[in-house]
């Protein structure tokens, strides 16, 4: 693998890493089917985007779901995409007879299964049994028009007219505390549950990040883009040591890059995240400086478009 040189200051030096070249050398014999892509990209959907709950937050003006980890879902009112805009390859008896509604949602394969929720929909040939497995999670209806507390009346009448297990209304409550609020994060994260969301009751949907909409968990997470692979020292020569990602920029500026070096195992650390790639990541916190501290690689996240 050639080096990689992101500035003047820092020169990144790797060995090739065994894994990739022998799955090269294979792709180019006709031997390895390479994974292939979801359909291209159209224009990505105005999706309403969570921040992230802090104390202080008034929660009686909120309603509180679970959090589905799985893969943003959107039906424009005839197709499937997903968050970046690609076009999702469902059965034709999944989507059968959804209305012309525009849903919000998530397609799920079930509690500790993004893994598997990823690898359903990025199939280009829908597997059928796999399919079976996977629900449609609605949270909201963005052109409904009106406040949550409002949508979700409208939603539920949505959902129980299609009428079918595999599509469903997420349920929607209310706690009186952020005691209870943190019990209830923690009894779901007990059973491998994501975490929870806050749903402003008075809100209208907005194609933007907004703190009308905030996510709950123990850990906090976000994305990054893969811009080098930085080598292995010590018991990780030959392999990957570090990620160096950048975080999205502000307001036209770059964002910044760090150093992400744990939370690898042996076959990522032998098959890294492609350049160009988004990498969902832990944290605790900023730093003076900015960087997130503990960042910890959770996984790629493969529903956006390299």
């Amino acid at each position: 693998m050639p080096a990689h040189t992101p500035s003047a200051n820092t020169r990144l030096t790797i060995a090739p890493f065994r894994a990739q070249t022998l799955a090269l050398l294979l792709a180019l014999a006709g031997l390895l089917t390479p994974a292939l892509p979801l359909l291209a990209a159209e224009t990505s959907p105005p999706l309403m985007l969570a921040k992230v709950y802090h104390v202080g937050v008034s929660l009686a003006d909120y309603w509180v779901s679970e959090k589905y980890d799985g893969v943003r879902g959107y039906w424009d009112g005839e197709k499937l995409l997903t968050r970046g805009g690609e076009r999702i390859v469902a059965p034709a008896w999944f989507t059968a007879d959804w209305p012309k509604v525009a849903m919000d949602g998530e397609l799920w394969a079930g509690r500790g299964q993004f893994a598997k929720a990823v690898s359903t929909v990025r199939q280009q040939t829908p597997d059928d049994a796999a399919w079976r497995a996977m629900r449609f999670m609605v949270f909201d209806l963005p052109a409904q028009g009106g406040p949550f507390t409002e949508r979700i009346p409208a939603l539920n009448g949505v959902v129980s007219r299609i009428d079918q297990p595999w599509v469903q209304a997420v349920a929607q409550f209310k706690v009186a505390n952020h005691r209870a609020l943190q019990n209830l994060l923690a009894t779901t994260e007990k059973h491998a549950g994501e975490g929870l969301m806050l749903h402003r009751g008075a809100s209208l949907y907005m194609g933007q990040r907004t703190d009308d909409l905030l996510k709950v968990k123990t850990h906090e997470d976000t994305e990054a883009r893969v811009v080098a692979h930085i080598p292995g020292k010590g018991k990780y020569v030959g392999v990957l040591g570090a990620l160096l990602v950048e975080m999205p920029g502000v307001d036209g500026k770059p964002g910044r890059r760090f150093k992400l070096g744990s939370g690898f195992n042996d076959e990522q650390r032998q098959n890294p995240p492609v350049l160009g790639s988004t990498v969902t990541y832990r944290f605790r916190g900023l730093n003076g400086s900015g960087v997130p501290r503990f960042a910890s690689f959770m996984r790629v996240r493969e529903d956006q478009p390299v």
